[in-house]
């Protein structure tokens, strides 16, 4: 019997004397009852005593408890930091999460076990499963499917317990991080040169073998362009001519000389016989003359700021063709500065062929 009950016993047998004392004196109770009470105030508290000592036994009920009362099993443990292989070598994740488990039924004499241990590894494989099939690049993502997956129990290989993860955190190391974005910068900035110098390409291509291939396909060009002028058309026929000629190296058609010459105020005969211009420096070529007459007839003399730019740009569709020598001596004569930009009153009219 603990402190408190003994308090109340002793309290509750002297407030019962007290009772029957009073009711004894006003009901004019016999002599001898007086001494019966005593007795029974007496025995009925030492009787209680007794009864509540058997009951209790030798060691306090709160301590037996305690003895008895099985210990509180783990389920839950925190794995911070592990690495885990990727698709990409050298490039791993960094995995942490809150793994959880329940065990199942053991038979009797099954060894000792570490569920924390089993657990644990049980969710590592299942993780490092998914994780090195992908590659690094969309960890976030990656993240989220290990979630979904790791969020079942699951039992391990051995049979002994099911496991699950939450607060799974999927990371890369932060200088793989860096690597991986300045790559992805660099294959950006590469696609976008790739495609600026396929489009150069096609242009100097469509230029080069569509729209100066030939005399004929140059004047559809920009007929096609001037629909409305069919007369400056014919007018800008020598100028066409001659630009052609230059494009691809060669000589002027025989049945355009007249044409040209007409246009041109210069004389019917011959412009560069067979055997070649007289008046023709020293290792001047046929293209390099042509080209010099041309930019002559149309404004662009000696000393000229638009002549050596113009030049340049010939010059390289005729390296498209792969006449290279054809094109370094254009280069050569003109010898073309760096290309400065052109004023507004030095731009190239919008009704020439070149605009």
């Amino acid at each position: 019997m603990t402190t408190a009950r003994k308090t109340t016993t002793v309290f509750l047998t002297v407030l019962s004397g007290l009772l029957l004392s009073i009711v004894g004196l006003t009901q004019r109770w016999p002599a001898w009852t007086w001494p019966l009470l005593a007795v029974l105030l007496l025995v009925v508290p030492a009787a209680a005593f007794r009864f509540a000592a058997m009951r209790r036994g030798a060691v306090p009920v709160a301590f037996e408890e305690q003895l008895t009362a099985a210990p509180v099993e783990r389920t839950e443990h925190r794995v911070s930091q592990v690495v885990l292989p990727s698709k990409w070598a050298d490039y791993d994740f960094v995995f942490s999460a809150t793994v959880r488990w329940y065990l199942v039924g053991a038979p009797a004499g099954a060894p000792v076990l570490n569920p924390a241990g089993l657990a644990v590894d049980a969710v590592l494989k299942r993780a490092r499963d998914i994780t090195e099939q992908r590659e690094p690049v969309r960890s976030s993502l990656v993240e989220q499917e290990l979630s979904g997956a790791l969020s079942r129990m699951m039992p391990e290989s051995t049979g002994h317990l099911h496991a699950m993860a939450e607060d799974i955190r999927l990371v890369l190391v932060q200088q793989d991080q860096e690597r991986l974005d300045k790559l992805a910068s660099v294959r950006k900035d590469e696609a976008v040169w790739t495609h600026q110098r396929k489009y150069e390409q096609n242009k100097r291509q469509y230029l080069g073998e569509d729209v100066l291939k030939d005399t004929g396909s140059a004047v559809v060009w920009w007929l096609a362009r001037n629909d409305e002028h069919v007369e400056r058309t014919v007018n800008d026929l020598a100028l066409l001519a001659q630009l052609t000629s230059a494009a691809n190296d060669t000589d002027i058609p025989e049945r355009l000389r007249d044409l040209i010459s007409q246009q041109t105020g210069e004389p019917t005969t011959p412009e560069f016989p067979e055997a070649g211009p007289p008046s023709a420096p020293q290792g001047r070529g046929k293209a390099t003359m042509l080209l010099s007459d041309f930019l002559d007839s149309i404004g662009f003399t000696e000393g000229d700021v638009r002549r050596p730019m113009l030049a340049a740009q010939i010059a390289g569709l005729i390296e498209e063709q792969n006449r290279h020598e054809t094109a370094e001596e254009i280069q050569h004569h003109f010898d073309p500065p760096a290309s400065p930009a052109l004023d507004d009153d030095e731009a190239p009219a919008s009704g020439s062929p070149l605009a």
